[in-house]
């Protein structure tokens, strides 16, 4: 046989190797598909889904929600957030603690209350409060999760390290927030926020940062 001949017969082999090699890498990836398709037919599918209260329209910081700024809609129930309002009614009423976006799920640590007033401070029976600000300016300084000491005019502490959890927009807060003027929701110890609540109805109070120290 001439040496021209062997080399043929040589890369013919090869090529029917290569070939036979390709239609086996081609079947396991069908049959690995195959087995694929079918852990997926069997596998159990969601639970169903949950009614969750989402944000209707963006929500500025400090607003009030209103049954207009609110819908439910049906979540699928494995990825419902923890502490998802699950009716209207819940929610709206609720001042929001930050800004919300038109779709985003509520919760309870997006409302001011006890929830997101315990989260704040590590204190498991704190209380919101709203503080009418002596100074308005001081509101553009204040941002969530700064700590205040709250004093009155006369300067009587009356209460020190409360956490700000947001600040009241008189035009969208709490019913009487345009007459009161600018107001910051604070997170205390309960028997410091009854104090302050009671000082705050009758003066105006003053806060001041505290160093992060």
């Amino acid at each position: 046989m001439s040496e021209r001949r062997s080399r043929d017969l040589v890369g013919w082999f090869r090529a029917q190797a290569a070939w036979r090699r390709a239609v086996l890498l081609r079947r396991a990836i069908a049959a690995a598909l195959a087995v694929l398709a079918v852990v997926l037919a069997v596998r159990p599918v969601g639970t169903g889904t949950t009614d969750v209260v989402v944000v209707a329209r963006d929500v500025a910081p400090g607003s009030v929600l209103t049954v207009a700024d609110l819908a439910v809609r049906g979540w699928p129930s494995e990825i419902v957030p923890s502490g998802a309002v699950g009716a209207v009614d819940a929610a709206a009423g609720r001042v929001a603690a930050g800004a919300l976006r038109s779709g985003e799920p509520v919760t309870d640590l997006r409302l001011a209350g006890p929830a997101l007033a315990a989260a704040a401070t590590g204190i498991a029976d704190a209380a919101a409060v709203p503080v009418r600000l002596a100074d308005p300016d001081v509101a553009a300084l204040l941002t969530p999760g700064t700590r205040v000491d709250v004093i009155t005019g006369g300067g009587t502490v009356l209460a020190e390290s409360a956490v700000v959890l947001t600040v009241l927009d008189p035009a969208t807060g709490p019913p009487g927030s345009a007459a009161r003027g600018r107001s910051a929701l604070v997170a205390l110890p309960r028997e410091r926020a009854t104090r302050v609540a009671a000082a705050s109805l009758s003066e105006e109070v003053a806060v001041t940062l505290r160093s992060h120290s």
